[in-house]
């Protein structure tokens, strides 16, 4: 999935990921494990126990993956740290601080990133901060926006269909285009269609989960 360049036009700034330690547990102690060998969830909103150098790498080496697919560096970053963060929204001041960025060069990735979908600006009641987050769908969200560009191909290639004579070499070749891009257009509302429903049925089934594991009820009434 290559991003169109005409899109893009985000700032660049260091891309030296930042050193960090395990972070010490929260108070009380990590939560026991359940009969399932599985930690349960920490309560109150307590941070994971988690080796900040590794999910430094995996941001990075995330970001680097998604700039072989063609998205600017820096927005590849700020992604990849949104997309990896437990809140799933961050300040512009703290993705600056997580990637040790200038706030010129966020500033420029995440217009970009807003530009193309794969962000969105949100605010507070009562504040002047704004906070970034992926969409919780971003992906099909993305899609949807090359099914567009997609549309826009296929037009383009009908037109050389034409100009070029479909009897001849070069126009069998753009009408064969014209038809993979049509095929594609067609069956990718399906896809996303399919993905929706089977995310809302596994989401579905693992509320019900929660919702019957023994003590949850309790905590329910306690909050």
């Amino acid at each position: 999935m290559v991003l169109t360049s005409d899109m893009a036009r985000a700032a660049h700034g260091d891309d030296a990921p930042p050193s960090g330690g395990i972070p010490a547990a929260p108070s009380g102690g990590i939560p026991a494990a359940p009969s399932g060998g599985i930690p349960a969830a920490p309560r109150g909103g307590a941070a994971p126990l988690r080796d900040d150098e590794a999910v430094s790498r995996f941001v990075e080496d995330f970001a680097s993956a998604l700039v072989e697919m063609g998205v600017p560096r820096m927005p590849a970053r700020i992604f990849a740290a949104l997309l990896t963060s437990d809140s799933g929204r961050l300040t512009a001041a703290d993705l600056a601080a997580r990637l040790q960025a200038s706030p010129a060069a966020v500033s420029g990735a995440v217009r970009y990133l807003i530009q193309v979908g794969m962000v969105r600006r949100e605010g507070e009641p009562g504040s002047r901060r704004h906070y970034y987050r992926a969409p919780d769908h971003v992906w099909d969200e993305v899609i949807g926006m090359r099914d567009h560009l997609m549309a826009r191909w296929t037009s383009v290639l009908r037109e050389g269909v034409d100009i070029l004579g479909a009897d001849t070499p070069a126009g069998a070749r753009v009408a064969e285009s014209v038809r993979f891009f049509e095929f594609v257009s067609s069956e990718l509302p399906l896809v996303i269609a399919r993905w929706r429903e089977g995310w809302a049925a596994a989401d579905g089934t693992a509320r019900f989960s929660a919702a019957t594991r023994p003590g949850t009820a309790d905590q329910a009434r306690d909050r």
